[in-house]
This record gives structure tokens, sequence and C-alpha cells, in this order.
């Protein structure tokens, strides 16, 4: 048999062998070709993270529609200026 320190040695080898294949896997994923086509859906403001992309837009226009003015969305009331 050998020594404590050589089976703890090698133990360290294939974990560093295993840290750094999986490192690789994980770069590897991040990498994708986007075909010209496909551009114009991934532009779309909606892809954005954290964005309401128009989803913003749209509420403020149907709320001044329905409140008969443009800015009706950051005050409660039914319009007629009570609370």
């Amino acid at each position: 048999m050998g020594s404590p320190c050589s089976s703890d040695s090698s133990r360290r080898a294939r974990a560093a062998w295993a840290g750094a294949a999986l490192v690789i896997a994980l770069a590897s994923t991040g990498c994708v070709t986007v075909r010209p086509e496909q551009r114009e859906v991934l532009a779309d403001p909606a892809m954005v993270f954290g964005s309401g992309g128009d989803a913003a837009a749209q509420e403020e226009h149907v709320l001044s529609n329905r409140e008969g003015s443009i800015g009706g969305g950051a005050s409660m009331g039914g319009g007629c200026g009570c609370n």
C-alpha cells in the first residue's frame, strides 16, 4: 500500500481535473451563433431583461384612453379629481 499522502494528492489531482472540466463545460455553453433572421426577434424590446418592454407604453395608452387624459396611471382616482 502507498503512503496516505499519495492517495490524498491523487484525490486532489482528480478534483482539480474535474473542476477544470466543469469550468470548460460551463464556459463553452455560452457561445452560440445567431442567424441574421433571428436577430430581429432577439432585439425586440420585450426580450430585454428587467424592462417592461412595450407593456408600460401599452398600459399608459390604455389608461390615457380610459381616463381621458395622459398621465392617469400615477394617481388613484376616477379621473374627476376626487380620491
